[in-house]
């Protein structure tokens, strides 16, 4: 038997006190009661597990990748609230509608940038908008073809569906992006984002945008970027069930990939039902509570195994990378930051492993979750890296000294009033039901109003990549 919370077990030092007292002999029969059931409720709280034997098994999945517009014309207001908030409120839909689907996202002005690389993880497909600061993408014009270009080059399926989330961007004809995504086996569904009467942009300072001879800028839906839809057969519509459809009748099982399931036997209930019956023994007329306290320890909550962490990390420090790499895959966590973390120390694995698109997927990841500026400086290291490269080993922080950094920032976190500090888990699931938990797809769930985690200033700078007049625009 093992905890998959530990950290409750600090608790019973609340026990002290009754032990310091030593007068035994005074205690009413009530007391009694209440400390047993003080130490069922912390034993609980421990999340007690027998470990059983992973499963492994098959799953089939397709690419989708979305192309999202982030260019200045997003933020009008003709689509409610913004047509790029509603966009991000259609694709937390899409993706939490396909669970057996890869996603990649990328985001577009006048240049496109990876935002996600393709991922089953829902959790971080959903909280990577979250990092986006619209306030600091000032580009006014948008092109199409860009993302055409890097949705191609991160999936190497034969025919790959796309969706792009845009008001129509600023070319009047799109024949070349047409042929372009026909000729490389693109079918390309277009979500229109517009409406056709459009509206007016505000400016920082509350003006309305103007145009080179002070008239007032209206952006509206440019129907010419149908024509990529017409000719790569895809869909071309303002409604999102129609892409939906679209999506589920383009479906082709094109990746196979093994996950693996980790199953524990629960025992943290048993340890409830004794506190209740304890508790009950001792006070018979607080049988009303029997419901809130079901509910209030009941709770399936998760955090990190410090065991296998430290495992990973020591294996590591051997040079035993792939042994690390398996044990960093199997931890889970519902922090932010612990996964941020983990996500980490697989990349600098993977650098070890000279295995560089690996590594840069899982930075952006870390980075994604929680900014570090170890994680963005080695991100920047091995941008250019093939699989061959050798890499200057100094220049790569180690897991250890990752962890140890990290930690340091989630404790800072916790004295400040947020955050925790880190615990990390491997994934479980009660046995009653025969259900598991993917190690590959975090099943815990993202509070989007918290506040906006950082992007790389680099990624800004890409996306602000200018093209287009900033006078005509559209």
């Amino acid at each position: 038997m093992s905890f998959l919370n530990p950290e409750y077990l600090w608790l019973f030092l609340f026990l002290l006190a009754i032990i310091v007292k030593k007068d035994y002999k005074n205690f009413l029969p009530s007391t009694y009661g209440y400390t047993i059931t003080f130490v069922f409720i912390v034993l609980a709280l421990a999340r007690p597990v027998i470990e059983q034997e992973p499963i492994k098994t098959k799953q089939n999945l397709n690419d989708v990748v979305v192309a999202v517009d982030l260019s200045y014309s997003m933020q009008a207001e003709d689509i409610y609230p913004t047509r790029l908030t509603h966009s991000k409120e259609l694709l937390k839909e899409l993706v939490e509608s396909h669970k057996n689907t890869r996603f990649g996202v990328l985001g577009f002005t006048t240049n496109a940038i990876i935002l996600s690389p393709l991922t089953q993880d829902s959790e971080l497909l959903l909280h990577l908008f979250n990092s986006l600061d619209e306030s600091l993408i000032v580009t006014k014009g948008s092109s199409v073809m860009p993302a055409l270009k890097l949705a191609r080059k991160i999936s190497k399926s034969k025919k790959l569906s796309v969706v792009l989330f845009t008001d129509g961007a600023d070319e009047l004809n799109y024949s070349e992006e047409a042929r372009y995504a026909k000729e490389n086996n693109m079918i390309v569904n277009i979500m229109l984002t517009a409406t056709d009467a459009g509206s007016t942009l505000k400016l920082k300072n509350g003006d309305l945008l103007e145009d080179e001879n002070s008239n007032i800028v209206i952006t509206s839906a440019n129907t010419a970027v149908k024509t990529i839809a017409n000719v790569t057969g895809g869909v071309y519509s303002r409604s999102f069930s129609d892409i939906v459809s679209a999506l589920n009748s383009q479906r082709e099982d094109v990746i196979s990939t093994q996950v693996t399931i980790v199953q524990n036997k629960e025992l943290f209930y048993y340890f409830v039902a004794l506190a209740i019956i304890s508790f009950l023994i001792s006070v018979t007329n607080l049988k009303r509570f029997i419901l809130a306290f079901l509910l209030l320890f009941g709770v399936n909550t998760q955090a990190l195994d410090y065991k296998s962490f430290y495992e990973a990390n020591k294996m590591y420090t051997l040079g035993k990378y792939e042994e690390a790499l398996d044990i960093y895959k199997q931890l889970k966590s519902d922090d932010e930051l612990n996964k941020s973390i983990i996500f980490y120390n697989m990349a600098n694995t993977y650098v070890r492993l000279k295995e560089f698109k690996k590594a840069r997927e899982s930075y952006m990841k870390s980075l994604t979750l929680h900014y570090s500026l170890e994680a963005d400086q080695n991100m920047r290291y091995i941008e250019d890296a093939g699989e061959n490269k050798q890499m200057n080993t100094g220049q790569q922080k180690s897991a250890k000294k990752s962890s140890h950094a990290k930690q340091r920032e989630s404790s800072q976190k916790k004295k400040e009033g947020g955050g925790s500090n880190m615990n990390v888990s491997a994934a479980s699931s009660s046995s009653s039901d025969n259900s598991g938990k993917k190690v590959k797809s975090n099943q815990s769930s993202v509070d989007m109003s918290q506040g906006k985690a950082k992007l790389s200033s680099r990624q800004y700078e890409l996306i602000n990549k200018r093209g287009v007049s900033e006078k005509k625009p559209w």
